[in-house]
């Protein structure tokens, strides 16, 4: 139905019981999704953010009906996953970083026309989808290279091209760009953007662990975190919310040791909300959450204290990563080498 949101879940929660105990009794549960309520209307780039184990591939499994629910609903394009999952596969596609699949024996081209033809393109339709998309990804002269020859990341950008061959209404993007290299990232976030501005109509679920990526695509994005969405709205709004904090970079030397037990951490200075060290090239990087800018006075005496010189001190405006810490509590785990646009989970 046109009106209906894209995606729609009520009160979706999923149970998971682990293995182990021998007496029922002692079974013990794991609880992936607690009570989700998410709205995602038709036409929006929806971006999910959350740490490993935060409950997303949970909740994405659960709509694209490869899981059931434990209990409360979910539909995708107006059909409940519960009861019409056959219906839903035939208007979705989902796309996953890293994911290699395809037939090593067949090339590039009979891979992916293979997989057009299963869901119902004709030939000449599903050749020229394929030409379009080889040309996007920038792989078209490997378009009759057999799939065993390819490296990782040609096969990943052949998955990414099979996901969207059928031109599918709701499409599940679960880290895209993973592994790709900077120029081939770009190429893959434009055609996103432009296929969105092509097709209105048409819905994508984006999860990252690229902060930037999800500052760039997403209207409205959700932090998920131990099962629970812990917010959802557009980034810069996000963003506004800690516009009253003030946010610090300090780098310091190498932090030395407490000068005695009673003094606790930095986080335990009064009008610190959230910190979090990293050690590089031999010196200690401090980001910091502030209830105000006369709460850095403090924090510089505390590192006085404890006999760190003050190497650079920068204030910042805040951004999406500081939006994830405040209400996660921790950064995502990032590998900075693996993609040109600088922040990855």
């Amino acid at each position: 139905m046109p009106n209906d949101p894209a995606i729609l879940t009520q009160d979706l929660g999923r149970v998971y019981k682990l293995r182990g105990p021998k007496r029922k009794e002692d079974a013990k549960e794991l609880i992936a999704l607690d009570g989700v309520n998410l709205t995602v209307t038709r036409g929006e780039l929806f971006g999910l953010l959350g740490p490993n184990g935060a409950g997303k591939t949970t909740l994405i499994k659960i709509l694209t009906t490869l899981l059931l629910p434990t209990r409360g609903t979910a539909q995708v394009d107006g059909l409940d996953v519960t009861r019409e999952p056959q219906e839903i596969r035939r208007r979705i596609a989902t796309v996953s970083g890293g994911e290699t699949s395809g037939y090593g024996l067949l090339t590039v081209e009979e891979n992916l026309w293979m997989f057009a033809r299963f869901y119902g393109l004709d030939t000449p339709v599903a050749k020229q989808r394929i030409n379009e998309l080889l040309e996007v990804v920038g792989i078209t002269d490997r378009k009759r290279t057999k799939i065993s020859d390819l490296s990782t990341g040609l096969r990943q950008k052949m998955n990414f091209i099979r996901g969207f061959i059928s031109d599918p209404d709701v499409v599940f993007l679960d880290e895209p760009t993973l592994g790709l290299d900077v120029t081939a990232a770009r190429q893959v976030r434009s055609f996103l953007k432009e296929w969105m501005a092509k097709h209105p109509d048409r819905t994508l679920l984006l999860t990252t662990h690229y902060m930037a990526e999800a500052d760039e695509l997403c209207g409205r994005l959700a932090i998920i975190d131990r099962g629970k969405l812990l917010a959802v709205d557009a980034p810069l709004a996000l963003k506004h919310r800690l516009q009253r904090e003030a946010i610090f970079n300090l780098k310091v030397a190498p932090l030395g040791q407490r000068p005695d037990n009673q003094e606790g951490g930095i986080e335990a200075v009064p009008g610190v909300r959230q910190v979090t060290v990293a050690e590089q090239d031999g010196a200690t990087e401090l980001s910091l959450i502030l209830e105000g800018d006369d709460a850095l006075a403090g924090v510089l005496a505390h590192l006085s204290r404890r006999g760190s010189g003050l190497i650079s001190l920068e204030k910042r405006e805040p951004t999406l990563e500081d939006v994830f810490i405040d209400l996660v509590g921790r950064r995502l785990d990032v590998d900075t080498t693996q993609q040109g646009n600088g922040t990855h989970e």
